[in-house]
């Protein structure tokens, strides 16, 4: 079963770049989207065997999240249940037989970390909702823009970012007690040395001199891990400041 995640960064945009072409060309069972910027009806978007299934930010024009997938769920649900935190359309979560897969895009800390007060309170809140469904005896699989960079190999400049939004001591604190508590950075496992990274800023041609971060990625619970075929970073594929990310499993 192959996985794709992308955070497209406003997907009317980059439908614009080609990506019934991309979409077509990774030909994945499930590609999991972030920061769609969309409210219903604003995209006429479907592809033959695939079903979708959107979750929409009350603000216009932000964040929101979709799944396409050509595996039928057995449920879907949006949000994570905690009303504070699910008026910004940043989860979507599929019941498969053996897994539940969560598709998310976890909130930004902004610029002076101006909103890491309620990232952390989103970072506690969503760690409770992956517990509660590994709770119902299923694995879980995460997948989305989880906006930090956990370890210094993660992000090209780690001494000049280390109190910026996505690099804090707080962020990867959160992100060290997810896996603690019993879940795995598949890509880590699989490249424990290798350097590549996923978003590049627009500014002083990032993408281009590869200044970049790994923020996207694809995090499953511990008895899931030998289920992990390959993990890539697709890095050649353009249309966002981001670029997608695989998982197969077996």
């Amino acid at each position: 079963m192959k996985l794709i995640s992308w955070n497209v960064n406003g997907l009317r945009a980059v439908v614009g770049k080609g990506f019934a072409d991309i979409f077509a060309d990774l030909d994945a069972d499930v590609v999991c989207l972030q920061e769609t910027k969309l409210q219903a009806g604003q995209i006429d978007l479907e592809f033959l065997g695939y079903s979708s299934y959107w979750n929409y930010a009350e603000k216009k024009g932000y964040s929101g999240t979709a799944i396409y997938t050509r595996v039928a769920p057995l449920s879907v649900s949006l949000g994570i249940g905690v009303a504070e935190h699910d008026t910004e359309g940043r989860v979507v979560t599929l019941e498969f037989d053996e897994f539940f897969l969560v598709n998310v895009y976890v909130p930004n800390s902004q610029d002076g970390l101006r909103r890491l007060d309620y990232r952390m309170s989103w970072e506690d809140a969503f760690r409770e909702y992956l517990l509660s469904l590994r709770a119902k005896g299923k694995a879980v699989v995460v997948c989305g823009d989880l906006n930090v960079a956990h370890e210094e190999i993660d992000l090209k400049n780690p001494a000049t970012n280390h109190f910026n939004a996505g690099f804090s001591d707080e962020e990867r604190g959160k992100f060290s007690q997810w896996l603690a508590a019993g879940f795995v950075d598949s890509w880590r496992m699989q490249h424990p040395d290798e350097a590549k990274y996923s978003w590049w800023s627009y500014r002083m041609a990032a993408r281009e001199r590869n200044v970049g971060w790994r923020i996207d990625y694809f995090v499953v619970s511990e008895d899931f891990k030998d289920r992990i075929v390959s993990t890539d970073i697709h890095n050649e594929i353009y249309g966002s400041d981001h670029c997608p990310v695989e998982i197969v499993l077996k």
